[in-house]
C-alpha cells in the first residue's frame, strides 16, 4: 500500500521533478506534488510524496533534516486533513464578539481612557 509523505521547509524553486529524483533515493516514487500559491502559481515551499511503506519510512529516516540549499528538510508521514492540530493559517475573520465601542464608564467611575488628575491640563 502507498504512504503519503509531507516534505516541509523546501526551496521554493524546488520542482516536482528534483523532488522525485531525491526521493527516489529511497525507492519507487508513485506521485509528487508541489503545492503552490494559486494566486502566484509559486511555490509556497511545500510538497506531498507517495511511496510504497517501506520505501516511504525509509525516505523519512533518509531526509528529515536533510540540508537542501540553505534549508533542513521537514520530512513526515503526511496527516489526513481532519486530524491537523487547530492554529495555522487561514479560518478565522469574520465577528469576533467581544464589547464593542470605546468610551462609557469604566470600572473604578472614570470615562474614556486619560486620567483626569494628570495634572498636565490639556
Amino acid at each position: 500500500m502507498a504512504k503519503k509523505i509531507y516534505v516541509g521547509n523546501m526551496p521554493f524553486s524546488a520542482t516536482e521533478e528534483e523532488i522525485r529524483t531525491l526521493f527516489s533515493e529511497a525507492g519507487p516514487v508513485t506521485s509528487v506534488s508541489v503545492i503552490t500559491d494559486r494566486f502566484t502559481g509559486r511555490s509556497r515551499g511545500f510538497a506531498f510524496v507517495e511511496m510504497g511503506d517501506a520505501e516511504a519510512d525509509k525516505a523519512i529516516q533518509l531526509f528529515n533534516g536533510r540540508k537542501i540549499g540553505d534549508r533542513a528538510l521537514v520530512v513526515n508521514e503526511a496527516r489526513p486533513m481532519g486530524e491537523r492540530k487547530p492554529g495555522g493559517a487561514g479560518g478565522g475573520g469574520g465577528f469576533r464578539g467581544g464589547h464593542g465601542g470605546g468610551g462609557g464608564r469604566r470600572e473604578g467611575g472614570r470615562e474614556g481612557g486619560y486620567r483626569r488628575d494628570s495634572g498636565g491640563g490639556y
